[in-house]
């Protein structure tokens, strides 16, 4: 690369950074500005078991004030964590963490569309970060990407960390070690340990996946310990009682769950009767998804199998509301590939879009009209669009993916 097409390439991201603020700054406006107790709620949430650290109070007792009114349900280090967040004013606090979830996007999508680098360095200085910026404002705009913005959620650092845990080409830090943090400030996550465990055996290097695992483990480990020995009773109160009580996280038949129970629990079937489906749907979709993600391992496409394990991670958990498919921005990466394949690209675009508009408030549009059979079905299923659609995406990535791959390769 010549010394005249680095420079072009260097003096052309301060003026993506400036077209990706100005494309972000109406969502991000309308978020921070918004009356005061609708404004990053979930942060105020964090800071909140911060202080109540700080203060010596029950990190699991406590609820923000009215009309939230919402209590601490991550584990007991999140609330370590969230220390230095109480200690910020309110205002700082919001932009900073506001700022830090851009931060965290643009690794994931930096991770997810690295594909498309080669082909676009050879276009020019100006290509790559004018891709970079139109991906990064494509990517603000999916709903669950604007729902970080809205709450003030930690799911996007939990993407980036798991994804450049397992893609990155040369980690300055020991791979598992990230996995291993995300894991111990939020369960879900914990889909990459299972992840580990079934690549590290029967490949050729099983050995690299094995310390990986390994370090990942004593990390999520050391640090789900660690409060034990500074903070016991909240330790102790949230792994034997609070976590145990699934509506601590809010209502589980709302539409904003996702998830296959929630799904499930919208049919206001008899609850064994949706325990049951539920735990049949949870081994049939984990048993498919985690075998995908091993044979698209297998084949060397990381970025698919990392994309198939962040969707275990919605469908399996008990509880997946809208904003922890932040996911989805991985998906989109390995859909698109390098980008030389047109019907991936436009099943990408497709993708982008349905999770763009909000479908699943549609259904509940619907369901309130009460229409004859329309509203009670239809309206059911349109309230379900966001976890039928990852149910879909498991499949398009583990079997239309795979085949489409090959046919492209036997045409070349």
């Amino acid at each position: 690369m010549t010394t005249a097409v680095k420079a072009a390439r260097w003096w052309a991201w301060p003026p993506a950074v400036l077209l990706v603020a100005a494309a972000v700054a109406p969502l991000v406006g309308y978020w921070l500005f918004n009356v005061d107790d609708q404004r990053l709620v979930d942060l105020d949430v964090y800071r909140t078991g911060g202080q109540a650290i700080l203060d010596g109070r029950p990190l699991y007792d406590f609820i923000t004030p009215a009309p939230q009114l919402l209590p601490f349900t991550y584990p007991p280090v999140a609330g370590l964590l969230a220390t230095p967040l109480a200690v910020l004013s309110w205002p700082v606090a919001q932009w900073v963490w506001t700022v830090g979830i851009f931060l965290a996007l643009a690794v994931t999508v930096g991770h997810a569309f690295r594909a498309f680098r080669p082909s676009l360095a050879r276009a020019g200085g100006l290509a790559v970060p004018l891709l970079f910026a139109a991906l990064m404002i494509a990517c603000t705009y999916l709903m669950p990407i604007r729902d970080q913005v809205r709450f003030g959620q930690v799911d996007i650092l939990l993407v980036a960390l798991c994804l450049a845990d397992c893609v990155a080409r040369r980690p300055w830090w020991p791979r598992g070690l990230l996995i291993g943090i995300a894991t111990a400030v939020k369960l879900t996550p914990g889909v990459f340990l299972i992840y580990l465990l079934i690549t590290s055996w029967g490949r050729d290097h099983d050995r690299e996946q094995r310390r990986t695992l390994y370090v990942a483990v004593l990390t999520a480990g050391l640090l789900t310990v660690l409060p034990f020995l500074v903070i016991p009773q909240d330790a102790a109160q949230f792994w034997f009682s609070a976590l145990l009580d699934s509506d601590r996280l809010g209502a589980n038949t709302g539409t904003t769950n996702q998830s296959m129970r929630g799904m499930l629990l919208r049919l206001y079937w008899p609850e064994p009767l949706s325990t049951l489906l539920w735990l049949a749907l949870v081994a049939a979709v984990g048993w498919y998804g985690f075998r995908r993600a091993r044979e698209a391992l297998a084949a060397g496409d990381t970025l698919t199998a990392v994309a198939l394990t962040a969707l275990m991670a919605v469908l399996l958990s008990p509880v997946a509301w809208i904003h922890h498919l932040a996911w989805v921005v991985v998906v989109l990466g390995a859909l698109a590939g390098d980008g030389r394949d047109r019907v991936r690209l436009w099943v990408a675009g497709g993708v982008w879009l349905y999770y763009v508009v909000p479908i699943p408030w549609w259904g509940v549009t619907i369901r309130a009209a009460e229409i004859p059979v329309i509203s009670p079905v239809f309206g059911r299923i349109v309230q379900n669009a966001f976890g039928l659609g990852a149910l879909g995406l498991v499949w398009l990535l583990g079997s239309w993916l795979p085949r489409r791959r090959a046919s492209v390769e036997s045409d070349r």
